[in-house]
């Protein structure tokens, strides 16, 4: 897990691990989406996730474009965009993939902002 607001496209024509941006024809809409959500977030909005492992690992803003963080192909974000034109981002919200009870009472206060700012955007 990170803390970052991930928008399409995920996978390259390079299929390159990591570094291509793959812009979509609507990036601008995307990254305006996802920047929505991460200034909102107390710890997004800083492109610092500090996560376990991956201390270094840096966003712009809290957003990336899904291919330049890592390449993934065949992922349903990108399927749902070409093939159904659903605009979807994805929000990796912790660095733990599956938090302790004690633990989600933040992550409600961390993402609250976040969630209505993002519905207002839509």
């Amino acid at each position: 897990g990170s803390v970052v607001a991930s928008y399409p496209y995920d996978d390259s024509p390079t299929h390159k691990p990591t570094g291509v941006y793959s812009k979509s024809a609507d990036d601008e809409v995307f990254r305006y989406l996802a920047k929505a959500y991460a200034s909102h977030h107390p710890i997004m909005r800083t492109g610092k996730p500090n996560c376990p492992d991956e201390e270094g690992e840096t966003f712009q803003d809290g957003i990336t474009n899904g291919a330049q963080w890592y390449d993934v192909e065949g992922g349903m974000q990108d399927y749902n965009y070409v093939w159904a034109n659903c605009f979807e981002i994805t929000l990796e919200l912790s660095c733990c993939k599956y938090p302790p009870t004690s633990e989600l009472q933040q992550e409600w206060e961390n993402n609250r902002d976040s969630l209505l700012a993002f519905i207002e955007k839509v």
